[in-house]
């Protein structure tokens, strides 16, 4: 009998033997390297700028127009590719680049392949990338690293490279709180922000989900705002040295991503890009001082870094800046976001706003298009409150792609399959622009990064956009006189209803039922 509990015991004892070294390995693996002696490095000079190809071009636009910068939507799908590789290959001293995800696909190749070439041209090249997405880069990453002119940084890193979830296990208030800023910049001259990551669904080259974007070509003073918030994050505490998280790769290493791109070319999916590139006209109209830009009073709106280790006050939130930069809502409001959790407070501010004779229209993911069931969870449980109070709700259909996608879309895309674009308009005379999506991550967890843009010309667009095209490209949401949901789908002229989530099968729709009642609305 004793021998029988001793047997009993034994593999129990190593079990929790092993679970406390787990446990201890763990908790070891979440102190992250000391930062001091990290390079310190800033943007170049407004002077120092001026002195580029880019800077003799912009300089005589933006003197025309004080204090006012010049921005171009970036509609289309390839344009918006395009311009970052040309903006690449024009910049001369800098390019600083923040992302939040990059794909090892086509598209992301290629654009590793351009930073590459243009650091062979003595450009520097500082890349920060948040940590989440970035599985199955860490050798592409240490040989640009490698190079003498590119530096990679990873906001909150994980030290354990994989699984990542070991990361949150042990340091879960950290890795919860990403960087989900994007930007692109050329010799503090001119810059892209807004909502697209790097990676072929968000430059239409997929063959998957596909995400209808918004991204804007900024110059002018807004630039500079763009380059001093890059450098803030650059030296932040949550900013490390790639080197201090991932192994050394030797530079003979560099010629692999040139292989490796020049074998993507070869791919006929690349065809398009090569093609979008031959035949854009951003950098050439931009330095002939012919590209069409709407000249507008422009604030940045960003995030501070710190709010990545949770240690940022509310009043240096970027939901304090939009409320300080948006000012009140008088008769209308246009919300576009692809990730719309409103949360009881927000619900309460949208129907206190609809009563005082706001028209309120707000586009977001159907269920059957978004790519976040359980972010659908968080809007789809408000849905009925808002209704009630008047407020239009549309839900972005998945479309297919076509060759025509994106190419008369309006500010939100095309034919993709997904929305993605982050912006909204107010009283058609205020628009904002860039990576905020309007749920409690955005608003409480992550940093963001957008421009407010005091320009009737590009809210009206927005405003025409949902009388014009939206409708034919979702669903509009309705109630009945008892209260029901239904959606109304159109097609040339004709109506279709649906008593139920559209075109989603029962398990998806109980499972976002059921996880509406689950206590994660904050995390959504």
């Amino acid at each position: 009998m004793l021998r029988a509990q001793q047997a009993l015991n034994q593999p129990t004892s190593k079990t929790l033997l092993t679970l406390c070294l787990l446990a201890m390995l763990l908790a070891g693996c979440a102190n992250l390297p000391s930062l001091e002696g990290r390079q310190h490095s800033l943007a170049i000079t407004e002077a120092e700028a001026s002195q580029t190809k880019l800077g003799k071009g912009i300089a005589p636009l933006v003197a025309l127009h004080e204090g006012k910068s010049g921005i171009h939507p970036l509609l289309n799908a390839h344009d918006a590719f395009a311009a970052r590789v040309l903006l690449a290959r024009a910049a001369e001293r800098t390019l600083d680049i923040q992302y939040y995800i990059w794909r090892n696909d086509l598209t992301g190749t290629l654009l590793f392949e351009t930073l590459h070439s243009a650091a062979d041209r003595g450009v520097r090249v500082r890349l920060l990338l948040d940590d989440n997405n970035t599985s199955g880069l860490d050798e592409t990453l240490a040989i640009l690293d490698s190079h003498a002119n590119i530096e990679v940084r990873l906001f909150n890193p994980f030290l354990v490279r994989s699984p990542r979830l070991v990361g949150f296990i042990t340091d879960f208030s950290r890795a919860n709180r990403r960087m989900h800023n994007k930007s692109w910049t050329a010799d503090n001259l001119t810059t892209i922000i807004g909502g697209r990551n790097i990676g072929d669904e968000y430059f239409g080259a997929s063959d998957g989900v596909l995400f209808t974007d918004l991204d804007v070509l900024a110059v002018g003073p807004v630039v500079n705002d763009v380059s001093s918030d890059f450098d803030l994050y650059w030296q932040s505490a949550s900013s490390y040295p790639l080197k201090l998280i991932v192994p050394a790769a030797n530079p003979e290493q560099l010629a692999q991503l040139a292989r490796a791109a020049s074998l993507v070319t070869k791919d006929p999916a690349a065809a398009d890009y090569v093609k979008a590139m031959k035949n854009s006209r951003f950098i050439r109209d931009l330095l002939a001082g012919k590209l069409d830009l709407e000249w507008a009073m422009t604030r940045m709106v960003s995030d501070p870094p710190s709010k990545g280790l949770g240690r940022a006050r509310s009043h240096t939130l970027i939901t304090r800046q939009l409320n300080d930069a948006i000012g009140d809502t008088n008769h209308q409001l246009d919300l576009v976001s692809p990730y719309f959790v409103p949360t009881d407070r927000g619900v309460e501010q949208f129907v206190d706003l609809s009563e005082k004779g706001v028209d309120i229209r707000i586009l977001t993911n159907s269920l059957d298009a978004t790519d976040v069931a359980a972010v659908h969870s968080g809007y789809a449980k408000h849905r009925r409150e808002l209704l009630t109070a008047g407020i239009s709700l549309y839900e972005m259909r998945r479309l297919g792609p076509g060759p025509d996608r994106d190419l008369k879309a309006g500010p939100f895309g095309s034919s993709g399959s997904s929305l993605h674009a982050k912006t909204f308009a107010v009283d058609q005379e205020r628009v904002f622009v860039g990576s905020f999506n309007f749920d409690p991550r955005s608003a409480k967890l992550n940093t963001e990064l957008g421009f407010v843009i005091e320009s009737p010309l590009l809210a009206q667009q927005v405003a025409s956009t949902f009388l014009e095209k939206i409708p034919e490209k979702a669903y509009e949401v309705r109630l009945t006189d008892e209260g029901k949901i239904y959606w109304l789908e159109r097609h040339d002229g004709e109506e279709i209803r649906h008593n139920k989530e559209p075109h989603s099968p029962a398990w998806k729709r109980f499972m976002v039922w059921f996880m509406s009642l689950l206590p994660i609305e904050s995390l959504l």
